[in-house]
């Protein structure tokens, strides 16, 4: 295992990190655990007789570019400082584990097959998955009881757009011991897959249509503060909760005087408000810093009803924790809810 790189900024705080442009950061994939991912993939394309092996290189974020047989994976994950940071800011590290990591390449693979053999302009490509120039939207709405899609990464992505669409099924076609076929016996999704396996062996051994080794938007050319860049992260995920909790608070937690001498249910928020935001996020496919705002508004409410926690904390943990999961699936798919943003 090589040494891992030093650079200057690796003890600045997070205060003066931020104030560092992202161009100046100069991590690569080399030398990394993410050179060891990049060759996992590899291996997984190898063994379906794939030829293919997109090129890889730090941006801003994770994305495969229209007519690029490569990927694009965000700096954070190059380095443990930046992850921390990454995690501070956030709340998660998208892709900071192995398996979670491998998730994202093998779609992000999907896509850089798709433009290297230029996949979208067949027929029967269009028929399952749809057109591919279809713009796509600003948000989303989909179903999570549909089974025409498969289901991958979070917040059931491959209703998003068609190429998201093929890029997932692509993924779930390449894990290994994936067991697709049973695992999706009578959705129609199986087409999808079943016609992947088929052209992913017609396309064996052909010529790459698009054979560029571009790079398009590498760190080194990223102007902006890394400060500036989680500003516009942030925002992306910016959710102002509506104020309808106090009925399902008032079930949860006591507001009856007998218990004024028992915990604020604020502070008992508070103290598991961590764990609860994890198990919701995984659970919902939700950002974690969407629930935080929503953690934050029942901890003011909490505060204004002077309501109290009484019982067991692990009785009111599992409580908690089914009303904000039920809170959460009611915003994104309820009558009134808000649409979903598009990753």
């Amino acid at each position: 295992m090589p040494r891992r790189k030093k650079y200057p900024w690796e003890k600045l705080s997070d205060e003066q990190l931020l104030k560092r442009r992202l161009s100046s950061l100069r991590v690569t994939v080399e030398g990394t655990w993410l050179e060891d991912c990049l060759n996992a993939l590899y291996q997984e394309l190898q063994e379906k007789g794939i030829q293919l092996r997109p090129h890889a290189w730090i941006s801003s974020e994770w994305f495969s570019p229209g007519n690029v047989p490569g990927i694009a994976i965000p700096f954070y994950l190059a380095h443990p400082r930046l992850m921390k940071l990454e995690k501070k800011m956030m709340l998660d590290v998208e892709g900071g584990s192995w398996s979670e990591c491998m998730a994202i390449l093998r779609h992000e693979a999907g896509h850089a097959i798709q433009h290297g053999y230029q996949l979208q302009r067949r027929r029967q490509w269009q028929k399952l998955f749809g057109p591919s120039s279809k713009r796509y939207p600003r948000y989303y709405r989909p179903n999570p009881a549909s089974r025409q899609y498969v289901q991958h990464l979070r917040l059931w992505y491959a209703q998003s757009h068609p190429d998201e669409d093929f890029a997932e099924t692509f993924a779930v076609w390449l894990r290994p011991r994936s067991n697709w076929r049973t695992r999706y016996a009578g959705w129609p999704a199986l087409k999808k897959l079943e016609y992947v396996d088929e052209l992913m062996e017609e396309i064996a051994g052909k010529r790459l249509v698009s054979r560029t080794r571009e790079r398009v938007d590498p760190l080194h050319e990223l102007g902006q503060t890394i400060g500036d860049h989680y500003q516009k992260k942030q925002a992306f995920y910016a959710f102002n909760p509506p104020k309808t909790y106090d009925r399902d608070l008032l079930r949860l937690f006591s507001a009856d005087p007998r218990h004024r001498r028992s915990r604020p249910a604020s502070t008992f928020i508070r103290r598991h408000r961590a764990h609860i935001r994890q198990l919701v996020a995984r659970w919902t496919g939700e950002n974690q810093l969407t629930l935080d705002a929503v953690l934050d508004d029942m901890i003011s409410r909490c505060r204004e009803l002077d309501l109290r926690a009484v019982g067991s904390d692990r009785k009111l943990v599992a409580d908690f924790t089914v009303l904000l999961t039920a809170k959460t699936m009611h915003a994104l798919f309820g009558p009134s809810r808000r649409k979903w943003i598009a990753l």
